[in-house]
């Protein structure tokens, strides 16, 4: 079988190394400008238009990534530059599920005791008691079930939160998580949001996701609550957060993905002491793990079995 990988930034010896480790023998190569020969895979990170050009034998192509807005578009407009017929076939897990548990799981308990605040009282040199928050009072809403999503919510369930959850199809979930979902409207998306305290959004960024948190979602959080956004910047509406940080509505935020990356170094969130900003690191796309899982699609592929992980163009993900 042929194997072709591209990267932006033509870094693709590494994926090869390790393609060839766990599929001997496979012909594997980097594409090249004016590479139209054949392929039976597509592995790839943000492509550009003539590597998604029709080529003979196509089954698959695999993105080296969970979400899949850098092939189809921030608002799905690219999903007609793929090889009709081709299926699109996004990463499940690949070592980031542990890694966003964490990140949200600390910036949730920094908010919970109270730990930002403690951080201004040094800067102010000051020493003062502040009462502990209750648990039964921070109710988490997490936006978006898959994969990492449920490993959130169910990380954050452990420590005691109140944890609530919404996905556009309906999950089940036996750990005391209240799921909510599409199905039941807007009224089920407004019930998981409010009056939490914390936001975590996992959603994926689709044309129905764009532009999500905004000022009307956060009037019905609890006044004083927090955001933490690890999904995608085109989810967040800066002026609004900007505006519900000044009038008190949102208290803190922690953000780590944006519109523009690397955040602009006269972006006012680099300025706003209630904001915390991070460079795209909740979760990062362990190699190995990534390597392991393509390769393991690709020989299921070729033995004519199923596999997970396909994306649905119409929804985004």
């Amino acid at each position: 079988m042929d194997i072709l990988i591209y990267s932006p930034d033509g870094k693709t010896t590494p994926y090869e190394t390790g393609l060839a480790e766990h599929l001997p023998k496979a012909n594997i190569r980097g594409w090249q400008p004016g590479d139209a020969a054949p392929a039976d895979f597509l592995v790839l990170w943000k492509p550009n238009a003539e590597v998604l050009q029709p080529r003979e034998r196509l089954k698959a192509i695999f993105n080296l990534g969970a979400g899949v807005d850098g092939v189809l578009g921030a608002r799905g407009e690219d999903a007609r530059r793929l090889p009709a017929g081709v299926p699109l076939v996004r990463l499940e897990d690949a070592g980031m599920a542990d890694q966003m548990a964490q990140y949200v799981s600390a910036a949730a308990l920094r908010y919970f005791r109270r730990l930002d605040e403690f951080d201004a009282q040094q800067a102010e040199g000051q020493w003062k008691f502040k009462k502990p928050n209750r648990l039964s009072d921070f109710p988490i809403a997490v936006l978006g079930y898959g994969t990492l999503g449920a490993h959130v919510a169910r990380a954050l369930k452990a420590f005691g939160f109140p944890v609530r959850a919404w996905s556009r199809s309906e999950r089940h979930d036996d750990s005391g998580i209240a799921l909510y979902h599409g199905h039941h409207g807007d009224k089920g998306f407004d019930a998981c949001v409010s009056g939490a305290r914390i936001l975590v959004n996992l959603l994926p960024l689709t044309p129905q996701t764009v532009d999500v948190l905004n000022a009307d979602l956060f009037a019905k959080l609890a006044q004083g609550a927090f955001l933490i956004n690890v999904a995608r910047g085109a989810h967040l509406v800066d002026a609004d957060l900007l505006a519900a940080l000044e009038s008190g509505q949102i208290a803190g935020a922690t953000l780590d993905v944006f519109r523009t990356e690397p955040l602009p170094a006269d972006h006012p969130f680099w300025r706003t002491p209630r904001v915390t900003v991070t460079p795209h690191i909740s979760a990062l796309t362990l190699r190995d793990e990534t390597v392991a899982q393509i390769a393991g699609k690709i020989a299921a592929m070729a033995r004519g079995e199923a596999i997970t992980g396909i994306v649905d163009l119409a929804r985004g993900y």
